[in-house]
């Protein structure tokens, strides 16, 4: 009991700090909403009657503790930008940003995961070699880049050298701007729309994660009990999943909660080149816009997910590891 306070605890106190560091360097950039607020006619006096309005014209310190308060009792505040709630912004956009990183995070495990194994099992062979430089590369290479590469290629490419209707990918938003499909056309055009996010992400998540598996199996499937396995006649597959996973799963649990931070950072710009309304989208524009009640309720939401995650990884271990049980 006294552990799991001691990590309750500091799960709190690292998601207090992050948001309080975001709060000050958001606050002490320069410039702020009303600059982008006024009428480029507007006076001194209407910019500092606007300031007071939205509550800029008092200290940093207040201003995060009159924040604090607010959103103690569940208060977000208002967009600076729109006037809309910030909870009722990221209730529209958090769903979005959830299925999006939710199913590119379990297609980069489970891709990543058989990637890594397929090098451990072949370790030193070309193959090995080769999926080497390919995740390494995909893994090292920019988001935005590979989304931008995949629209110039299945997008416009696809168009211009006619390549067949299925391959022809839509790069822009969720549903056709000019569609009325309901029912299963709208799921088909759905899942079309998804099919490049969803791609960018989930290959940069698993080209990291076969790179940790590989790691992580690179040992266990020469140890003994795998090849005693073999010897009383177990096949690979069922060797190396019966037998070697099991033991090599909880650096892999913990790498996945490790590997949210990734995804959340790359969908943040993903979502911004393909047009989608998530919260990385809305992130960006409050950033853009000095919308800091929107950016603060974005940081929050995002600083919970990561903690939550590594936290309930962490929990996880003494379940996965019963050497870790103590």
């Amino acid at each position: 009991m006294r552990a799991l306070l001691t990590r309750l605890s500091t799960a709190l106190f690292l998601f207090w700090l992050v948001v309080s560091i975001t709060f000050v360097l958001v606050h002490l950039a320069p410039g702020d909403a009303t600059t982008l607020l006024v009428p480029p006619d507007a006076s001194p006096a209407d910019a500092a009657l606007l300031r007071g309005r939205l509550g800029l014209d008092a200290p940093v310190a207040v201003q995060y503790g009159r924040w604090t308060w607010s959103v103690v009792r569940g208060d977000l505040g208002t967009s600076f930008a729109t006037g809309r709630a910030v909870t009722s912004i990221l209730a529209d956009a958090l769903p979005v940003s959830l299925a999006l990183g939710g199913i590119s995070l379990l297609l980069s495990f489970v891709i990543g995961t058989t990637i890594g194994a397929a090098q451990a099992v072949r370790r030193g062979r070309p193959l090995d070699h080769l999926l080497t430089v390919v995740t390494t590369t995909v893994y090292a290479a920019p988001s935005f880049w590979l989304a931008l590469s995949l629209v110039a290629l299945f997008t416009y490419g696809a168009a211009k050298w006619g390549f067949p209707e299925v391959l022809r990918l839509p790069a822009f938003g969720m549903r056709d701007p000019a569609g009325e499909a309901t029912g299963v056309a709208a799921l088909m055009d759905l899942i079309r729309h998804a099919v490049l996010p969803v791609a960018v992400l989930t290959a940069v998540g698993a080209g990291g994660i076969a790179r940790y598996a590989r790691s992580a199996l690179a040992d266990v499937v020469h140890a003994d009990f795998v090849r005693t396995a073999r010897a009383r006649g177990a096949g690979p597959l069922r060797a190396l999943a019966g037998h070697a996973l099991p033991v090599a799963l909880p650096p892999l649990v913990i790498l996945l909660a490790l590997a949210l931070p990734g995804v959340i950072a790359g969908s943040v710009f993903v979502e911004s080149i393909f047009a989608w309304p998530g919260m990385g989208r809305a992130m960006l524009t409050a950033i853009a816009a000095r919308d800091y009640p929107v950016v603060m309720g974005a940081t929050i939401v995002y600083a919970a997910m990561v903690i939550v995650a590594n936290l309930v990884a962490d929990l996880m271990l003494p379940l996965l590891d019963p050497r870790r049980r103590r």
